[in-house]
């Protein structure tokens, strides 16, 4: 059998070795609290991915977004994010019971920054908070509340490497069919399937 000769970083000297250590004003990016900016980013921010982590240490990124401005900031240690009707899995709440901690990314579409948060989290169906987070007539089902422990943004190298916001380096939309993974699965056919992303579709257009 062939050695496997392939090196693998196993310590932080490793790491660095590649990387080399951050510029001191990189350092000095990093808040502990919402500033002025911040704030503005996330009044602005339609859309937010939320890390969580569970018991075992798996990690999971739930995707969060509403109009603009969704996330409420009460002020400059704390916010709320509303979360509603959705698929019923809960990973990404359920991991907070057992383990409080989460990063946040916030997105502003054509913006090549993002905000990153990190924040110490618990879950409220307190009916004045749900009230602050209505979207669409509907009350929050739930709120996040956040407490800030870090704070920072990070730097537009990914969206400029990437294109994200370029539409002209947009590929065509890929189609993701839950009813055809369902149906072959259970092992039905094609009408089955038809009928589940039917109803699915329905459910965008009604159930939001």
């Amino acid at each position: 059998m062939a050695e496997n000769t392939e090196r693998l970083i196993t310590t932080h000297e490793e790491l660095r070795e590649v990387f080399g250590e951050p510029h001191d004003a990189t350092r000095e990016k990093v808040y502990d609290h919402l500033d002025e900016q911040a704030r503005g980013f996330i009044e602005r921010s339609p859309m937010l991915l939320l890390s969580t982590v569970d018991e075992h240490g798996l990690p999971s990124v739930s995707p969060k977004g509403d109009p603009a401005g969704f996330v409420k900031v009460v002020d400059e240690k704390t916010l709320l994010i509303p979360d509603r009707k959705g698929n019923k899995l809960l990973f990404g709440l359920e991991n907070l019971l057992g383990n409080p901690h989460a990063g946040l990314i916030f997105l502003i579409p054509g913006t090549e920054e993002t905000l990153r948060v990190q924040c110490r989290c618990e879950l409220t169906v307190e009916p004045t908070v749900l009230d602050q987070l209505s979207a669409r007539g509907d009350a929050a089902l739930l709120a996040i509340r956040g407490h800030v422990q870090t704070a920072y943004f990070h730097c537009a190298k990914a969206f400029r490497r990437s294109g994200l916001w370029q539409p002209d380096q947009w590929d065509e939309r890929y189609p993701v069919s839950f009813g055809r993974q369902y149906a072959r699965r259970k092992g039905l056919g094609d009408d089955v399937a038809t009928q589940i992303d039917e109803a699915i579709e329905v459910s965008y257009q009604t159930e939001l």
